[in-house]
């Protein structure tokens, strides 16, 4: 600004008479704003490098700030079918079906995976009568194909060609990874289409007594709005529901729990699968009874996001076993507590 104005006043004076008069003091003054100039300049400099200087040391405050804010946490989804701690509970002696524990025992919800209890039963049922054997093998339909995760895949991961499992493997994956491809596969094979099998499921419920559960297909899986499935709708089912299903199998087909007493399988591809029953093979949640041996040996967990995490949890105690089911819970670590405590006590007053 300050040689900006000097600059001015020489041009509105250099044609005011008398010109020579002016014209020394106009270039002393020039030769003085030349001089200041370095000094303006650098302070100038020194100025703006300051600013910029304050503004690289701010920046990464507020960029830190942006990085460390913490991210809102999302709360479980809690509805008539997800609850904390559950939706409902139950515990009985499997052999009497006397009634230790209810709680909400009779309120819907949505087994899932839970599911694939009465899919094995039926398996069971007609490898009992003759209609195939454990070593039938079983290819997969396009349905199968099409399951989403957890799956087995029936194609050879070298070859990348189709292959078929054998009924035995199928339980395995059923049981172990709870496999939805597995589910459609064996309702398929053993009844021709999976939408006949779901009738032969509804009809073995009702014989049951099971009231209150509809099954609408074999695996437990949501419907799905992009019309991937070809179900309208969810299974539901009720855990007095499930404790008569529990008792049936115990009664009449406990080789089912050859497959749900393993945390671990090889698959014949060699593939290794986990059980997904946290109480039997997490060391922080094993019951281990007096003489050592673990307690659970089954049965089938569940979950998924519109019915929670739910499971049909059975062990042995002196001889003595006990069924506890707990559906629709928030989260799987209130599904695992939950199961745990109320089969410690279940075992301890048979």
């Amino acid at each position: 600004m300050y040689r900006e104005s000097v600059f001015t006043a020489f041009r509105r004076r250099r044609d005011t008479p008398p010109y020579q008069f002016f014209k020394v003091a106009v270039l002393s003054l020039l030769c003085a704003a030349v001089a200041l100039s370095p000094q303006m300049s650098d302070a100038a400099v020194k100025k703006g490098a300051a600013k910029r200087s304050v503004q690289r040391r701010a920046a990464p405050k507020r960029a830190a700030a942006k990085k460390t804010a913490p991210a809102p946490k999302a709360a479980p989804a809690v509805s008539q079918y997800r609850k904390d701690p559950y939706v409902g509970a139950l515990a009985i002696d499997a052999k009497t079906g006397r009634v230790l524990f209810a709680d909400g025992a009779g309120a819907i919800a949505r087994p899932a995976s839970v599911t694939k209890l009465m899919t094995a039963l039926l398996v069971l049922e007609d490898v009992k009568a003759g209609r195939y054997r454990m070593d039938s093998m079983v290819p997969a339909g396009p349905m199968a194909l099409r399951m989403e995760p957890s799956i087995i895949g029936f194609m050879d991961l070298k070859t990348r060609k189709p292959v078929s499992w054998s009924v035995d493997t199928l339980l395995y994956a059923l049981m172990i990874r709870s496999a939805n491809d597995a589910a459609v596969a064996l309702a398929e094979h053993s009844a021709g289409t999976m939408e006949k099998f779901v009738a032969r499921m509804n009809a073995r419920a009702k014989s049951l007594g099971m009231d209150k559960t509809v099954y609408y297909n074999p695996n437990g899986l949501p419907p799905n709005s992009a019309k991937r499935y070809p179900w309208k709708s969810f299974n539901v089912t009720t855990c007095y529901d499930q404790a008569k299903l529990a008792r049936e199998i115990l009664t009449k087909h406990p080789e089912l729990l050859k497959y749900t007493s393993r945390k671990t399988w090889k698959m014949p591809d060699g593939q290794m699968i986990i059980n997904h029953n946290n109480v039997m093979r997490m060391d922080k949640w094993k019951i281990v009874n007096p003489d050592g041996t673990e307690a659970v040996d089954g049965l089938k967990t569940g979950y998924i996001n519109a019915g929670g995490s739910s499971v049909v949890l059975t062990g042995k105690k002196k001889g003595r076993r006990a069924i506890v089911i707990v559906l629709g819970s928030a989260s799987a670590q209130l599904r695992d507590s939950n199961a745990r405590n109320l089969m410690v006590d279940a075992l301890s007053s048979l």
